[in-house]
């Protein structure tokens, strides 16, 4: 065994003992510790969490090398995942945490006092849930296959097991302190690698103000090499697409039921509130990085890498051939590898990039377990997502009210292992590359999600067969738009299958909105408690006023 080898494997175990200790340390007990942490993570820790939560395989291993490869046109994942933030945290956040539910299925269903909105959401929430687990697992298995030299599928499995045994041992509480300690590691990873590429590319330490004299030489060397520049904007696809991804990963942010049930698990408004702050806070730090990091990788890729003899490349070329994410080819003959010869997937850029700058073997481990706590933290909640619509809003809700709290956790556990292990099996050959599979779950969640909430907490004549109709109409366009685009070539204005939330996000207001002006209101009751959601915990809507709580009318 090789020294890099050994330490990746052993910073990645001594990680894996980290998490499955938290997870035992803080064994859900209670149904309210397994789905919301027992209402009491301080809000710094929540905003790890989130942080963790949010920043999934897509983010820290896919980011960079998307906007590697993309340029300018990459950065539509940045300003949209961040953006979304801003929707989230002062549109929706506040007000569902004063709701008081578990989970997204269960405040629509109670908002619009509805079985079959509730179990519409339900469904809407394994969907997205699930499908952005694909990503992850298949991230994990990228970072194990590369740690290991073997098939990325046989990687993916491993992932699964681990992650099938934290999430349904530990829940909500064992997952929130267990994403604490994932963001430390994920963020120490990806900082410690870029600040050392700014050094050695720059001699200054911080790449957040480097980083731009190497885009201007790297706009000579793609002159030079006859392909697109860097920073050209729309080169890669239309302004019309940069503007729906956008708008779709911003839109899907803030309705993803991931995410928004994090918000629940803090036990005020204010604390939900400050929760999205310190989490914007912790993301940017990684967001603001993943351009530098891009730039840097692709400049020391066509300096060092670009115009080598084939037989003389480094040893890392051969090491990731291996794992079929990197190809080289001799198109013309002439054993120099041009740039466009060079095919390597955006999926590896981070994961390869230390190894390419020769940052040496700790930080290569650092990396891989960074990636692993990326994967493992977000494919955590969302199982726990598709544990709590299954077997809390369909099981426990719908289908038996009864079921003690014993068979409800049973039930929610096992769920858990289920959706991990078939969604390991599609990840075994993925649809896509990471980040366009979890845009397809952000465009599902914009088209579904995004449109109930919003017009559930600000439009309180929205009604239950208004939600219900905008939730199937929102799937079935999003849905339809993303296999016609990916498989059937058929796109509006240039916009393709990652935008398609633009389009089911529409569809799906639209229809709320004329269903619910054409069929009966709500009653007042639920028409005063929308109305009371807009205001602090401490006052209350009642009789067309605003009271203080203890009855004080202002």
């Amino acid at each position: 065994m090789d020294t890099q080898f050994l330490v990746s494997l052993t910073i990645i175990l001594a990680t894996f003992g980290l998490y499955i200790g938290i997870a035992v340390y803080n064994k859900a007990k209670a149904t309210s510790d397994f789905y919301v942490a027992g209402r009491g993570v301080p809000p710094i820790f929540n905003g790890m969490a989130i942080g963790a939560d949010w920043m999934s395989a897509a983010s820290f291993i896919g980011m960079a090398g998307t906007i590697m490869l993309l340029g300018y046109d990459g950065l539509a994942y940045i300003m949209g995942w961040t953006g979304g933030y801003l929707l989230l945290t002062f549109l929706l956040a506040p007000q569902l945490r004063k709701y008081g539910r578990y989970t997204v299925p269960e405040f629509i269903g109670d908002r619009y006092n509805s079985h079959t909105a509730r179990i519409i959401a339900a469904l809407c929430t394994i969907i997205i849930s699930f499908t952005y687990s694909i990503g992850q697992l298949s991230g994990s298995g990228v970072v194990i296959g590369r740690l290991f030299e073997i098939d990325a599928k046989l990687g993916t499995m491993i992932g699964v097991v681990l992650i099938a045994f934290y999430a349904a041992f530990g829940g909500m509480k064992g997952i929130t302190w267990t994403q604490v300690a994932q963001y430390i590691i994920l963020i120490v990873a990806y900082l410690i690698p870029v600040i050392f590429m700014s050094l050695q590319i720059t001699g200054n330490p911080a790449p957040w103000l480097s980083y731009g004299k190497i885009v201007e030489e790297m706009g000579a060397l793609d002159r030079e090499l006859g392909i697109s520049e860097y920073f050209a904007p729309f080169t890669n696809g239309t302004k019309w697409q940069f503007l729906a991804l956008m708008f779709t990963l911003m839109a899907g942010t803030a309705g993803l039921p991931h995410v928004i049930v994090r918000f629940y698990t803090v036990s005020t408004m204010k604390a939900a509130r400050w929760s999205g702050a310190w989490a914007l806070l912790f993301i940017g730090l990684l967001y603001l990085s993943a351009p530098a990091y891009a730039a840097f990788s692709r400049f020391i890729l066509m300096k060092n890498i670009v115009g080598q003899k084939l037989t003389e490349l480094p040893a890392w070329t051969e090491t990731w051939v291996n794992t079929g994410k990197l190809k080289l080819a001799d198109s013309n003959g002439d054993g120099i590898l041009q740039w466009q010869e060079l095919t390597i997937a955006n999926d590896i850029v981070v994961m390869a990039t230390p190894e390419i700058a020769n940052l040496g073997v700790f930080v290569i481990g650092l990396v891989a377990a960074g990636a692993m706590a990326a994967a493992l933290s977000t494919a955590g909640g969302l199982m726990i997502a598709i544990s709590s619509s299954f077997a809390h809003d369909i099981y426990y809700r719908v289908l038996k009210p009864q079921a003690s709290e014993k068979n409800r956790l049973s039930v929610a556990r096992w769920s858990i292992l289920v959706a991990t292990l078939l969604a390991g099996l599609i990840a075994l050959n993925p649809p896509g590359a990471i980040t366009q599979i979890v845009a397809w779950a952000f465009a599902l969640a914009s088209g579904t999600f995004f449109p109930a909430l919003l017009l559930g907490v600000w439009w309180k004549r929205s009604n239950a067969q208004g939600v219900t109709a905008g939730m199937i109409v929102g799937l079935a366009v999003t849905l339809a738009y993303i296999f016609a685009a990916k498989y059937g070539g058929f796109t509006i204005a240039g916009i393709i299958d990652t935008g398609a939330g633009v389009f089911g996000a529409a569809a799906a207001i639209l229809t709320n909105v004329i269903v619910s002006l054409r069929t009966e209101a709500p009653s007042q009751q639920l028409q005063d408690e929308v109305m009371d959601l807009r205001y602090p915990e401490q006052m209350t809507y009642k009789d067309g006023q605003v009271w203080l709580k203890d009855d004080s009318s202002l």
